[in-house]
């Protein structure tokens, strides 16, 4: 190989043109010339070979096996952290928050170029995992290096009814004990705290600052109970954006724009949303038999939602599937929706304002520029956003509210944000319960749907065939 190098150096200096053109091309994109320092090592890689990149192969027996193993581990791992980080990576539906637009054991892909990619937060992190090492259950990123949010440009941006991947945005604290990980720590302070304070003041009959103080006195009772309850809960523990879970929901409002629900129909500065095809809500059902496989197969009515009927006497349907089942006067007794009300989870927990997920709002959604009256009456709506997402400090003193220690009845937010939801809407943990996703949370846009199996089936039964490669933009 050496010799025949030396026979060809026209070739070598080829490579090495196309290979740092390609480079600087990167760099130019991503505005990073840092990178500057690694063209010394790419002119010696293919002109002046100073250094002896694979020494290994000059030696002999086992030393020679396990270092050609370790270099194509090394190289597919740094390849496969590359291309996660800057094109696409994989993901798979876990629950069934988008059904039945998008099913559980749907593999997307999904790609970072659309929005552009983030230049990550946390550089240092172990390929393939999100933030946890399976088997040792340790954090899979180390946090230093830590970096501010910064996006590459990319070919379009989030619009309206887009099925966008983004961090969760609630998943910043949380317990590190199993049981608890999963679970929005916020929701949890607010629950514990409530039972420590079953005796609690009717919210309406406060003004906005007792009001405010309530909920504070709330939340800070179900945090110290955390604290002191390290065997149940384990320690409170944080995660930089970058590193939190990722969730799939579709985009139903943009920065700048006004939502409201109405009797479940999402509203956009005063004009009705189109509805997905596929919506579900949940409807109390009375069946006078089981239901056939094969016409569960036809609606994709999946074991878990069938388990939710034998246990709590409802099931997530969509217009569909309420027409076929109500014309089966053999199979089902009656249909009605459920329209049980839920405001005390709803966004925001720190503000009793009486919605519900299917009459929610009127909420204003930040933009980015833009600058917003401040009330203690919308303060809990945008209090999240100020202070977690923007890194503000931000307290309310005799009735005055104070940011980075300066009186203000103002705000211009510095990111964009955007208003998640799930297609299945009764049976979705979205913005209505943890509010705005800000730009910087935004992971990239699926694609396709590169392969789908059915969690209820096994083998080739399980293979939703007439799934394979469909694109997700043809699924309104």
């Amino acid at each position: 190989m050496k010799k025949k190098e030396k026979l060809n150096p026209k070739k070598q200096w080829l490579k090495f043109i196309v290979v740092l053109v390609l480079y600087l091309l990167f760099l130019y994109w991503v505005k990073s010339w840092w990178g500057l320092l690694v063209v010394p090592f790419i002119y010696d890689v293919y002109i002046s070979k100073k250094i002896k990149w694979q020494w290994w192969k000059e030696e002999e027996g086992p030393v020679k096996w396990v270092m050609s193993w370790v270099d194509a581990l090394v190289f597919a791992l740094v390849a496969v952290y590359f291309i996660n980080l800057f094109f696409f990576q994989n993901y798979v539906i876990p629950s069934s928050s988008l059904e039945k637009s998008l099913l559980t054991g749907d593999y997307l892909f999904v790609s970072k170029v659309s929005y552009g990619p983030r230049i990550p937060e946390t550089p240092l992190t172990m390929p393939l995992t999100q933030h946890t090492l399976p088997v040792v259950e340790c954090k899979s990123y180390i946090e230093w290096p830590h970096w501010d949010y910064r996006r590459v440009k990319g070919i379009g941006k989030v619009e309206l009814n887009d099925i966008v991947v983004f961090n969760y945005p609630s998943g910043d604290t949380l317990c590190s004990s199993p049981q608890y990980q999963a679970m929005d720590f916020y929701r949890t302070c607010y629950d514990l705290g409530y039972r420590i304070y079953p005796q609690r003041p009717n919210p309406d009959s406060l003004d906005n600052e007792t009001r405010r103080k309530f909920y504070q006195t709330i939340y800070q009772a179900g945090r110290q109970y955390i604290v002191d309850n390290p065997a149940e809960f384990g320690e409170i523990i944080t995660r930089p954006a970058d590193r939190r879970e990722n969730y799939v929901k579709r985009c139903v409002g943009l920065p700048g724009q006004t939502l409201e629900i109405k009797n479940r129909i999402v509203y956009l500065d005063g004009k009705p949303n189109k509805e997905p095809e596929n919506v579900q809500y949940t409807y109390r059902m009375k069946l006078k038999q089981g239901i056939p496989d094969d016409l569960m197969q036809e609606l994709s009515i999946s074991m878990e939602d069938l388990m939710s009927l034998n246990q709590l006497g409802y099931m997530p349907m969509t217009q569909h599937a309420v027409d076929v089942l109500g014309a089966r006067k053999d199979l089902v007794e009656n249909i009605t929706l459920n329209t049980e009300a839920d405001e005390w989870d709803i966004y925001p927990l720190n503000g009793n304002k009486h919605w519900t997920r299917d009459n929610y709002g009127p909420i204003w959604i930040p933009k980015k520029g833009e600058t917003l009256k401040l009330t203690l009456d919308n303060l809990p709506v945008y209090e999240r956003p100020i202070r977690a997402y923007e890194g503000n400090e931000l307290e309310v003193r005799d009735g005055k509210i104070f940011i980075n220690g300066k009186e203000t009845n103002e705000y211009t937010f510095k990111m964009d944000y955007y208003w998640m939801q799930g297609d299945n809407r009764h049976n979705s943990a979205d913005s209505r319960y943890w509010g705005f996703v800000p730009e910087d949370h935004i992971v990239g846009k699926p694609i396709f749907i590169w392969w789908s199996s059915d969690p209820d089936r096994h083998g080739l039964k399980g293979i939703r065939w007439h799934r394979l490669f469909r694109f997700v933009d043809s699924i309104k």
